[in-house]
């Protein structure tokens, strides 16, 4: 006999406590084995609420100027106090993490893609491919990653999505290296054999086959990368190579003026830099513990 309808929806709303009881002691787990890494979740999470809810959570407009707030201490009227043009500091925090974030995570996506593709397709190809690559490669590393961005940033122009792809292009290249020893030591494996003997084409072969064994790398690549990522767009924008003003960056905002009034408005500085400070703090330990669960040579036990 077939079960009823109030039996299934019965069974299926006694499996949702459970699974999320089971991620509830996932989460507990890992916080007892890297308590760093708990905390940098925590603040990852925090820190994408906070660019989510910034226009709810902001009170003021970023861009509004005010004459009479002019470096206004911080006070009931504005917690982090004014910049020199009046306007408000907490505000400007809040939308900079959206202009962080977004820029970030667009050069997560890029390191990502371009990690992958030139990883794999040179560590499985090899031969004279892989040789230009990997010379391509050393070149990149060559360079100091500041430079190259700012170069970049110099022939393209500075916008927000410009700077995102900059660092996710750099990146990519320099990180694709990881991939490619991945994908070397996958490429001697019987099931790569039983693939190419039952003639699965090359293509096929990376895309379905060592392109998901890759994913635990990429993740590390890409969680770690995001801090970089956040730590870079405002190193690039206290250069004046980022973001243009008036907008909100965090590493606008520490610059130019902050910079001139940093003994009598530290203020103008100072939230900024703990905002940037947390972030990368935060995603560079949940990367760091995501690698040491991930990568199987650095588990204990």
């Amino acid at each position: 006999m077939s079960p009823t309808p109030t039996a299934v929806a019965g069974r299926w709303a006694g499996r949702h406590p459970r699974r999320r009881a089971d991620v509830w002691k996932t989460f507990h787990l890992f916080l007892q084995r890297k308590p760093l890494g708990g905390v940098g979740a925590i603040l990852v999470v925090l820190l994408f609420a906070v660019a989510a809810l910034s226009p709810v959570l902001a009170p003021a407009d970023p861009l509004a100027a005010s004459g009479k707030d002019f470096l206004a201490p911080p006070s009931a009227r504005h917690l982090m106090g004014a910049d020199d043009q009046g306007r408000d500091v907490l505000s400007r925090v809040l939308w900079g993490a959206r202009i962080s974030l977004y820029a970030a995570t667009l050069a997560v996506g890029v390191t990502v893609v371009v990690a992958a593709v030139l990883g794999v397709t040179s560590g499985y190809v090899g031969g004279a491919f892989d040789a230009v690559v990997q010379r391509v490669v050393d070149a990149v590393m060559s360079f100091p990653f500041l430079i190259l961005v700012v170069t970049i940033l110099m022939l393209t122009g500075n916008t927000v999505t410009n700077v995102g792809l900059a660092i996710g292009l750099v990146s990519g290249v320099s990180n694709s290296r990881v991939i490619r020893s991945s994908v070397l030591s996958l490429r001697q494996h019987q099931f790569i054999e039983a693939a190419r003997a039952i003639g699965c084409s090359s293509v096929r072969i990376m895309a379905l086959h060592l392109l998901p064994n890759t994913f635990a790398p990429l993740i590390v690549i890409g969680t770690l990368i995001w801090g970089n990522a956040i730590l870079l767009e405002s190193a690039v924008s206290f250069l004046g190579f980022g973001v243009p003003p008036p907008n909100p960056s965090w590493g606008l905002m520490i610059s130019g003026p902050a910079r001139t009034y940093l003994e009598t408005a530290p203020w103008m500085a100072f939230f900024p830099g703990v905002a940037i400070s947390l972030s990368v703090f935060g995603f560079n330990m949940l990367g760091d513990a995501l690698r040491d669960v991930l990568d199987p040579r650095l588990r204990v036990g």
